[in-house]
């Protein structure tokens, strides 16, 4: 058995970077307690009137605790804001391209209590915060065991290909180096106690039924990834990321069987068209707002139509955000043609044709980025073209890998527990209690 392990979030990375502590905390024998800031200077952290390579603030008792003002939340995405947000645990304050960035050293089951209730509503059902539990739980410790294998075998994946003709590009976790995960949607939204305090007693709950427990797949633990809506149909984790499949991280219909027996091939265009133009029944498919409002947080709840959706560009729009977004010149967009879909239906490869060039993008991160001020829902799109400009029909919300949070939901409001959410979305995987 391994014993629980302390994780590091990156939570921050600004000049200057304001805190304060709640409670007594150490740091090279002194004591500090109260409202502090440090900047970068020179290629060290400023602080207190001294130049430090690096900090780390501990606090002497387990009830205190840090506030860091006017942290970033959702970035990049339409709903960004700044938010103040408290945190348990130590405080550590590192130099990172002439800024600082501000760490949270915390036990992983103190930092799931935040991130369950960060990527839903705390007042989610019991069996819905178990099972995301344990996929919060699965996913960090995965991405750390990833991250030493990777170092160990001397593996480095090339996550951001271009040509003149293509550009392919994928992010994930090992874009950090100097902590485990980040805070934010890039790895997992976590924002400290804030958010866990509005109902801890439900979370704490959640998060001590499952303690220790871990999706495995024989003697790896699985990479458990999530989004927030799958459209109907789970994406495979080599269309959005690495070209690695996981036999456990394979396309499914989210529904009862007894409505539809399997998925068509949605990467055939034609079968892909149809899917996205109609409106399936799956388990993400609801205007429940009650259900709806378990799984979603308030700045969430802002996107209503997630299942399937509608935007729409003139030529001038989508020519100027294209070229600005991709830093290519592209001319006046004429034509935007699907080349490659995974099974879900989310184009992996996209070809922008312009009148300066064409080039065929990818993967699903980096066409969304490409057409939106923000990120498209996802990249399960078709295109009508017009003499005016572009509207693009899609599904779902995010990149439909693995668990769909709202699929999951409406599971648990149904009646399944956690353990059936889980083998619903996660196959060929066991359930183990690891410490």
């Amino acid at each position: 058995m391994m014993t629980e392990p302390i994780v590091s979030v990156g939570i921050m990375f600004q000049p200057s970077i304001r805190f304060h502590f709640s409670g007594d905390f150490k740091v090279n024998n002194q004591l500090f307690n109260g409202e502090y800031s440090a900047s970068y200077e020179s290629g060290k952290i400023s602080f207190n009137g001294e130049l430090y390579s690096e900090l780390q603030f501990d606090p002497i008792s387990s009830e205190s605790s840090f506030l860091l003002y006017d942290v970033v939340i959702g970035i990049g995405f339409h709903w960004e804001r700044f938010e103040d947000q408290r945190f348990h645990g130590s405080l550590k304050l590192i130099v990172e391209e002439s800024k600082l960035t501000a760490i949270n050293l915390i036990s992983i089951e103190k930092y799931l209590k935040s991130v369950i209730s960060s990527e839903m509503s705390a007042t989610s059902s019991l069996e819905l915060l178990k099972a995301h539990a344990v996929i919060s739980r699965t996913w960090l410790l995965s991405q750390i065991e990833k991250r030493d294998r990777l170092v160990d075998q001397d593996i480095k994946w090339e996550s951001d290909v271009r040509n003149e003709s293509e550009w392919i590009k994928w992010w994930d976790r090992e874009d950090h180096i100097n902590f485990d995960v980040c805070a934010d949607d890039h790895c997992q939204r976590y924002q400290g106690i804030t958010r866990a305090s509005q109902s801890l007693e439900m979370v704490e709950a959640a998060v001590d039924a499952t303690r220790g427990e871990l999706l495995m797949n024989g003697d790896a633990i699985c990479d458990a990834r999530f989004s927030k809506c799958c459209g109907g149909a789970v994406e495979e984790f080599q269309y959005c990321w690495e070209p690695e499949p996981h036999n456990y991280l394979v396309n499914l219909y989210d529904g009862d069987h007894s409505d539809m027996a399997e998925l068509p091939d949605l990467r055939i265009e034609m079968e892909a068209e149809k899917w996205i133009r109609t409106s399936p029944v799956a388990y993400c498919n609801t205007n429940d707002q009650r259900v709806l409002s378990q799984v979603l947080n308030n700045y969430d709840q802002e996107t209503a139509d997630f299942y399937r959706w509608r935007v729409e560009y003139s030529k001038a729009e989508i020519s100027e955000l294209v070229n600005r977004r991709t830093g290519i010149d592209f001319g006046e967009i004429i034509d935007l043609k699907p080349i490659e879909r995974g099974v879900s239906g989310r184009l992996t490869k996209l070809e922008i044709v312009g009148t300066n060039r064409s080039m065929i993008i990818g993967k699903e991160l980096l066409i969304r980025r490409a057409l939106s001020e923000s990120h498209l829902y996802s990249s399960a799109f078709v295109v009508d073209k017009s003499e005016i400009g572009f509207v693009l029909i899609g599904a779902g919300w995010g990149h439909g890998v693995g668990l769909c949070q709202i699929g999951a939901a409406v599971m648990a409001d149904k009646g399944f527990d956690y353990c059936s959410i889980l083998n619903h979305y996660f196959k060929s995987t066991d359930l183990r209690c690891r410490y």
